[in-house]
């Protein structure tokens, strides 16, 4: 007999469904997808382990990688997996989640749950984990459901005058038990729809710098004035004060403004405007290293507005967001303006996702983009909770479109949205003559927020900063418990959001 444990691939789809019937026969309608394991896969392929007996499936576990402080210990499956959709996975997260474990009846003799879990810990051990979590099944608990509760229940496994299958394995495991979790898994009828919710502690772990330890998120939010720049020198100098001053706040986040480095342009004024932000292009490469540097020099995650970018001869307009770990992600804007096409030729990017940070999942879209509800509901399916728009306007009702389409994506999408633009006027610099704008952090509208569903705001058109405190859980309350629920009430019957280029398995 020949046992190996190995990574779980797609092609074992098949034998992980046979086995996962004969395992839990009595739950024929909770077997994973394909699709689903081949997502888990593609999001986290060392957290999806298989053990094989003669080449054949014997035994599976499934994790995911969640940042615990947004779920706390009371929450059921459906939430911690996303609705089964497992966009709460997160690199940057610090817990490793057990979504599932089964072995084929045929080889339990074997041990090989066991030979899982010690996968499980190895790799807790190996990624800095804090600890493993699961919410384990008690299913012999309708054998005495009409005499012991839940937690009597529980206190008979662990002194072993009781024996369940799974509590037990677990105990003997150095799983602790944490509490009862009521209506986890509404199908396990044996449990009675209970679970305990167990922790094994990684003794090893080392705190890592800027991991969320709460749920409360501090925005720091740049209302640029337009101003002349004598070289990149000084523009770096005024971008350096404002990332000084927020992480001296403590800030989390800084957003800069839209196409905030264009007083950079002054220099082309002689060429087309198109031709003059091909030059401004030239610099983008350095603004983004250098905005890097400050990141990890000042410890805060920065959202760099957005620059001019040419790829391919074409002209696009992209916002990166330079973690303060030294990682960079961007967002290319989607939807490009009418004027952006007249006067620069700018072409639209076509990707759009969600951005994994020390503070949780982000959404990032440019000025016009927040216009068009599609991409934020996108991002809020993917596990969004803060959206990032830097934005350029310059009139009062431009600023006012942005505004009141930003206020209404908080709304719709149960999550917080940050907007910040450039203020002032700037002569010399051919069709960025005045700007309009006005910080502010939007909120969902029910009891837990502000009744103006705007969290903070800046006075308008002037150079100042806007900070402010957000706090996730509240994110969590409202979904569960509001007065309206606009995420888990849409008619998914009738419509739904779809963006088939993100998504290689939509067909």
């Amino acid at each position: 007999m020949q046992i190996d444990i190995r990574p779980l691939k797609i092609e074992d789809y098949e034998e992980l469904r046979e086995t996962m019937q004969k395992a839990y026969p009595a739950m024929s309608e909770s077997i994973w997808s394909k699709t689903s394991i081949k997502k888990l896969i593609k999001l986290f392929a060392d957290g999806q382990i298989c053990i094989t007996v003669d080449d054949k499936i014997a035994a599976v576990c499934l994790s995911l990688i969640v940042q615990y402080e947004l779920y706390g210990d009371d929450h059921t499956y459906k939430e911690i997996t996303g609705n089964y959709t497992f966009n709460t996975h997160s690199d940057t997260g610090n817990v490793l989640y057990g979504i599932e474990v089964f072995v084929d009846p045929e080889f339990r003799e074997l041990r090989l749950a066991r030979r899982l879990y010690d996968a499980r810990k190895e790799l807790c051990e190996k990624l800095n984990l804090k600890s493993i979590i699961v919410g384990g099944r008690i299913p012999n608990y309708h054998l005495h459901s009409k005499d012991l509760s839940p937690r009597q229940y529980i206190q008979q496994v662990r002194k072993k005058e009781l024996y369940d299958p799974v509590l037990s394995f677990q105990l003997a495991n150095n799983f602790l038990p944490v509490r009862v979790l009521k209506n986890y898994l509404p199908e396990d009828l044996h449990s009675a729809e209970n679970a305990v919710l167990l922790q094994w502690n990684n003794i090893y772990y080392s705190k890592k710098p800027n991991t969320m330890q709460d749920s409360v998120i501090r925005l720091g939010l740049v209302q640029w004035q337009m101003r002349h720049f004598k070289d990149i020198d000084a523009f770096f100098e005024q971008v350096e004060f404002f990332v000084n001053v927020m992480a001296d706040y403590k800030s989390d986040f800084i957003m800069f403004p839209e196409f905030f480095n264009t007083p950079l342009l002054a220099p082309f004024n002689d060429l087309s405007e198109r031709d003059s932000m091909f030059k401004l292009a030239e610099l983008t490469e350095a603004i983004k290293n250098k905005l890097s540097q400050l990141a990890i020099g000042y410890n805060i995650n920065i959202i760099g507005g957005s620059m001019p970018l040419v790829e391919n001869e074409e002209l696009y307009n992209v916002s990166y967001l330079l973690h303060r770990d030294g990682k960079i992600d961007e967002h290319r804007k989607v939807h490009i303006t009418p004027n952006e096409k007249k006067f620069y030729g700018m072409k639209g990017g076509d990707q759009i996702k969600v951005i994994d940070t020390d503070c949780g999942k982000v959404g990032l879209v440019i000025c016009y983009d927040v216009e068009f509800p599609e991409l934020p509901r996108l991002l809020a399916d993917q596990g969004m909770k803060i959206l990032f728009v830097p934005y350029l306007t310059d009139t009062q009702n431009a600023y006012m479109r942005v505004r009141n389409c930003a206020s209404a994506r908080a709304i719709e999408n149960e999550c917080y949205v940050a907007i910040a633009g450039c203020v002032g006027n700037l002569p010399g610099v051919n069709n960025m003559d005045i700007q309009y704008g006005q910080a502010a952090v939007f909120t969902p509208s029910d009891f837990a927020f502000p009744s103006n569903a705007i969290k903070g705001e800046a006075t308008p058109n002037t150079e100042m900063t806007l900070i402010v405190d957000v706090d996730l859980n509240l994110l969590k309350e409202l979904h569960h418990y509001g007065a309206v629920r606009t995420m888990s009430d849409r008619r998914k019957d009738l419509y739904d959001t779809i963006s088939y280029r993100n998504d290689p398995d939509a067909e």
